[in-house]
């Protein structure tokens, strides 16, 4: 299990790098091709380091936003606040920051840069239709997600795909209003190159924070279920979300990564939608917790 955290720690300075060099190598080809100079890269430069250090202070900010969670106290919601609680004592962290998500779709996510500064969001349709057993099994799920540090590594992901989709977007649409102007073969070269890594820039963010997301769903699963030596709980919950399939109201690509189901189609049965969804089939997930009894 360390040896885990340690990795998704190297992983999360990986990212960085990968997205970096991405984000400038756009940078240079449009000062470039638009005949501005170097000031494309300290563009880029500038955008990556302003994106990097909002990912690692706020992306957990970004992506509760997002959801439309709202945090609460312990007079709020004793049931969840306490079950929560009690988890993070037996796994040994600090209890995180709790917030609910008004919807009734059954769902829930970590996130956060590391065990101190972490937070669980929960919708009220999983409060509904869970029984105490089944809800631990989700809480556990997500608190491995905070123990192993995928929360950082995922959190990340979200802001750094994001930046990467920008920067795509707006080296395509300085091309389109220059009108695919040339000055020069060596400019001609550039502007494909460019143009051929703006497109191809967010199908690899993409394959990314799937691989990303896939590995850690499996490995909290896991984790999960040590953590409350019952890991029938978790699958029964996994089997009611599926029976459910609802997608989540304000359900979007840059945090989908982070739930614990598919937030637009938790049940996902067809097999091409299995290549892009950022979760691993829902039953594979169950069979392999049934495995574990």
């Amino acid at each position: 299990m360390y040896s885990q955290i340690d990795a998704n720690k190297r992983k999360t300075w990986f990212l960085i790098s990968i997205f970096t060099m991405v984000i400038i190598g756009l940078g240079w080809i449009f000062g470039e091709s638009a005949g501005v100079g170097n000031a494309g890269i300290i563009f880029a430069v500038v955008l990556a380091t302003s994106m990097n250090l909002i990912a690692y202070y706020k992306g957990d900010s970004v992506a509760l936003a997002a959801s439309g969670a709202k945090e609460i106290q312990k007079t709020d919601n004793p049931r969840l606040y306490l079950l929560v609680e009690n988890l993070a004592i037996t796994a040994g962290i600090q209890t995180p920051k709790i917030y609910l998500i008004k919807d009734t779709a059954a769902n829930a996510f970590a996130t956060g840069r590391d065990p101190e500064h972490a937070s669980i969001a929960v919708t009220t349709g999983l409060m509904e239709i869970m029984d105490d057993q089944e809800l631990q099994g989700v809480l556990a799920h997500e608190l491995s997600h905070i123990k192993n540090y995928d929360i950082r590594v995922m959190t990340l992901v979200v802001v750094l795909v994001g930046v990467v989709l920008l920067m795509s977007d707006i080296f395509l649409r300085s091309f389109l209003f220059r009108g695919g102007d040339r000055d020069s073969k060596a400019n001609g070269v550039l502007l494909v190159i460019g143009i051929v890594l703006a497109i191809l820039s967010p199908f690899f963010a993409q394959m990314i924070k799937l691989a990303v997301s896939r590995s850690r769903e499996y490995l909290a699963d896991a984790s999960g279920s040590l953590l409350t030596r019952y890991p029938e709980g978790l699958a029964r919950a996994l089997e009611k979300i599926a029976k459910q399939d609802q997608p989540l109201k304000r359900a979007n690509h840059a945090t989908a990564h982070l739930f614990l189901a598919n937030p637009f189609d938790p049940h996902v049965t067809k097999k091409f939608e299995h290549l892009f969804s950022t979760h691993p089939p829902i039953e594979q997930r169950i069979a392999k917790l049934r495995s574990m009894l």
